[in-house]
């Protein structure tokens, strides 16, 4: 950690008391700030109240008055807040600064960072990058920390430059950057998302480029080139951009070539022997491998843990099997693009668990691997007449709606043969009935767990 004055005598307002905001608002009390901490849950429901209140914050619970920016100097809000809530606004209207935990971290780290957004692929390309981070290193650590569930600033706080910290950005967090400047930044892919908090797909586009705004020509991008769409997105850096592709299709960076992986026309290991299997989770290797030789990481070490690496909980990730069924957890496929990568990942018949958060959207996009890949499809929550409604012009005959996730699972089960997989892979967020996609998997395994009478395999 790098000690800084910035903040000695400010006035900080954190608005939100989940991790991020305890974290960030613990900090500023050390960095010397006079902070006060506002969300709109009581106080028996903050979890760190005690030790907020003894570390001499001020915590307004219960609701968040525009009266709390009169004195503010900075406001570091919850990423998940939007603008137009009133206290923002309140915040812009006085021209108060507002950034987010990340850039808070960022300004006191002493590592050098690796940032990683996207609309897919996020999480399974920072463990994958800080695993290999850390393998070729003699002595220090590559922490994951953001998005990934870790507040960047418990990371920044203990961090040495002998450490590498590879941070998960979504675009909300992104929003919320003023000075962060990554020296490598990766871009997973973009497609449509959180259009209910963005508006507009070209605002949501323009938040997840923020991610190489402040890098300069001695930095690097390391950017999906397989649409031409994010091939001309490349061009706004004034990063040294490094494509990665798996179709191919660009040498000067990671590819895939007749299942084969390289960097730069180097060899660095068979597509065969990826211990994670599917089309994105070659994409994800391609990124991981294009940061790990940025970062000097030999190839031995690469390839040890790309052949050891077993996937992410939430993110397609193997349950058990029982009865001749194999069971997957995919509750982070909170979008449309993250199901239909992980349907055309699966070998085998799927009986498909979806629903969800209502966002607006119409799920036409995946009839085609309806069709393909789709033996049956359980459908709950708010999207659930859509999905029944795509999955009935796709074909598939046997499709059941059920009220909530308990139901769903057995109700799979029914459906699905010996040989098939039963796919948690929702296309929608959780909210309609979980605080979290990862309450959602959780509820899915244990469901699963009660079914089969059998343990989720480590």
């Amino acid at each position: 950690m790098r000690e800084i004055n910035d903040y000695r005598d400010k006035n900080v307002l954190v608005f939100g008391a989940g991790m991020s905001g305890t974290n960030a608002a613990l900090l500023l009390v050390k960095l010397g700030a006079h902070v006060t901490l506002t969300d709109a849950k009581p106080a028996a429901e903050i979890a760190d109240y005690d030790r907020l209140v003894k570390a001499g914050i001020n915590v307004v619970a219960g609701s968040s008055p525009e009266s709390l920016v009169e004195t503010a100097d900075l406001m570091v809000k919850n990423p998940g807040i939007p603008y137009s809530v009133p206290l923002v606004q309140a915040a812009l209207h006085k021209s108060i600064p507002i950034i987010c935990e990340v850039e808070l971290a960022a300004e006191i780290s002493s590592a050098p960072i690796v940032a990683v957004t996207g609309s897919n692929g996020k999480t399974t390309t920072t463990t994958m990058i800080s695993e290999m981070l850390t393998a070729g290193m003699s002595n220090g650590t590559a922490y994951r920390a953001g998005n990934i569930g870790i507040p960047a600033t418990q990371v920044a706080e203990r961090d040495t430059s002998r450490d590498q910290i590879v941070m998960e950005l979504s675009s909300f967090m992104l929003l919320g950057i003023t000075k962060f400047h990554p020296h490598i930044a990766v871009i997973t892919n973009i497609y449509s998302n959180h259009l209910d908090y963005h508006k507009t797909r070209e605002n949501y586009v323009a938040a997840k480029m923020r991610i190489t705004k402040n890098q300069t020509e001695r930095d690097f991008l390391v950017m999906n080139f397989d649409q031409p769409e994010w091939r001309k997105l490349s061009q706004q850096s004034k990063a040294i951009v490094v494509p990665f592709s798996a179709q191919g299709n660009y040498e000067d960076g990671a590819y895939q070539h007749r299942g084969k992986l390289y960097f730069r026309d180097e060899f660095i290991m068979n597509v065969t022997d990826l211990k994670v299997s599917g089309e994105p989770n070659v994409e994800n290797a391609l990124a991981a491998i294009a940061v790990a030789k940025l970062s000097g990481v030999p190839n031995d070490k690469i390839v040890e843990v790309l052949r050891t690496f077993s996937g992410v909980r939430h993110r397609n990730q193997y349950v058990l099997t029982a009865a001749g069924r194999e069971f997957y957890n995919d509750s982070k496929a909170t979008d449309i693009e993250a199901t239909q990568m992980a349907l055309a990942g699966m070998q085998k018949p799927v009986v498909l668990i979806a629903g969800g958060l209502d966002r607006g959207y119409t799920f036409e996009k995946l009839e085609p691997e309806f069709r393909d890949h789709v033996r049956g499809l359980v459908v709950y929550g708010e999207t659930a007449e859509l999905l029944k409604q795509a999955g009935t012009t796709a074909g598939v005959s046997d499709i059941k709606v059920v009220n909530n996730l308990d139901e769903a699972v057995p109700a799979a089960y029914d459906l699905s043969q010996p040989g098939d997989v039963v796919l948690l892979s929702p296309a929608n967020a959780s909210w309609d009935q979980f605080a979290s996609y990862e309450e959602r998997g959780d509820r899915f395994i244990a469901d699963v767990e009660k079914l089969t009478g059998q343990r989720e395999e480590k």
